[in-house]
């Protein structure tokens, strides 16, 4: 196995990782819990300052076992009273009834106070704790698991440097697109088992509990409504999942660069490609090797969080999985990634909520789009034609300055829209 082969296991590693919830709550669960168990009791008065991005993608989600509550103050005190910080992003995992019971009468007492930091920090999330004369601080930064200082009263415990919102780890520099086909062609499958396995497992069990029973809006229920045809099948499923997710289910998600519904785009299509053309269980790991690194290519230059929808690069990545369980190597692939990247880059991410498993299925019919106008004609877009530059690598670059830089005042605008929407207690 070579440098580059090893990178690579290490990069799905690091991004494919279990959680419950929508992340960004889950991140403050985390957050809150961690906080508690620093102070040693259950504060009485709470102070939690948080980055644009964090309020959009919190306010409107449900968090789950907390009985149905949405937002910043049920994350917060369902991480206080029931939170297991040891979980990381399972922090709300192992809760009985009991627990959840006690979180709104908690929340409903608690003096709690929040505010939007002014800073131009992505991800930033800092809660302070009291009781009494004791007080407890935790900050995370950059993405959603890195803790970067702690304090107890006046005692520093932790003090690390920040770390951007690319996560940390493995350097993401030596992905290309080239790279991640020959990759995917000469691995030993074994050794992808251990991280796609559980993706494989997690994602399509709350796929099916999405279209078994009704959330939110129901996108992946009317889908298959329309047709029981597999391009509709394939969009039904991933989005099905995002119903689930975004509206209370409290079933376990294998993420793809920070995000459930990221996770769900790039792997559920494959999944469900690969079973009915009857690919076997090597060749679809295979393919969800292609989709989840293309994924995690194209966020590298996006962002963690940012004002371009996500399910944009998972809905590209996951036509390039299927594209190479069709056989198509890197010429086919390519073409999928820019033609899909032409399709739809500039949806816009407005938060965390049951919108969400729509653009899901938008994502993924692009990607497939993309797929089947070179795959059936040779069709393209061309260097000039928009944002499309030559070469699927310089197209990728675009899109990272389109959606960090071009992007950021827009992703001001949908915040100052969005705060405009919530009551005036809500922020302090």
């Amino acid at each position: 196995m070579t440098d580059l082969d090893r990178a690579y296991l290490d990069i799905l590693k690091e991004e494919l990782l279990p959680a419950m919830g929508c992340t960004e709550p889950i991140a403050l669960a985390y957050a809150a819990a961690r906080m508690r168990e620093i102070l040693g009791r259950i504060p009485e008065k709470v102070v939690t300052e948080v980055s644009g991005n964090i309020l959009k993608n919190v306010k409107s989600v449900i968090v789950p076992h907390t009985g149905g509550l949405r937002g910043i103050a049920a994350a917060v005190a369902a991480g206080i009273v029931v939170g297991d910080a040891s979980r990381q992003l399972e922090v709300l995992s192992d809760v009985t009834d009991e627990d959840i019971a006690r979180i709104r009468p908690y929340m409903d007492a608690l003096d709690f106070e929040l505010s939007c930091l002014s800073s131009d920090e992505v991800f930033d999330i800092r809660i302070s704790g009291s009781a009494g004369e004791e007080s407890a601080y935790v900050r995370i930064a950059g993405y959603h698991t890195n803790i970067v200082c702690e304090r107890r009263g006046d005692e520093v415990l932790l003090d690390v440097p920040y770390v951007s919102d690319e996560g940390g780890g493995t350097d993401r520099s030596c992905l290309s697109v080239e790279n991640i086909v020959s990759f995917a062609e000469k691995i030993d499958p074994e050794f992808l088992r251990p991280v796609l396995e559980p993706q494989i497992r997690c994602n399509m069990a709350i796929c099916e509990e999405g279209l078994r029973n009704s959330y939110g809006a129901n996108i992946g229920r009317t889908l298959l409504s329309v047709s029981d045809s597999l391009p509709f099948r394939l969009r039904a499923w991933a989005a099905a999942g995002s119903d689930a997710r975004m509206n209370g289910c409290e079933m376990p998600v294998i993420i793809n660069s920070g995000s459930g519904n990221q996770g769900i785009t790039a792997s559920v299509p494959v999944i469900v490609w690969a079973r009915e053309n009857g690919i076997e269980e090597s060749e679809l790991y295979r393919g969800l090797a292609v989709s989840n690194l293309v994924t995690i290519h194209l966020k590298t230059g996006v962002g963690r969080l940012s004002a371009y929808c996500g399910a944009v690069s998972a809905g590209v990545g996951a036509a390039a999985g299927i594209a190479f369980l069709m056989g198509g190597r890197f010429d086919m692939i390519a073409h999928t990634v820019v033609n899909g990247l032409a399709v739809n880059s500039g949806i816009v991410c407005d938060g965390a909520k049951a919108s969400c498993a729509a653009k899901v299925a938008s994502a993924v019919d692009a990607g497939l789009l993309g797929l089947t106008m070179y795959k059936d004609g040779g069709n393209q877009f061309y260097g000039g034609d928009g944002l499309v530059k030559k070469g699927v690598e310089n197209t990728i670059r675009i899109i990272g300055r389109l959606a960090r830089d071009g992007m950021a005042e827009t992703d001001r605008e949908i915040l100052h829209l969005m705060m405009e929407q919530l009551p005036e207690q809500t922020l302090s």
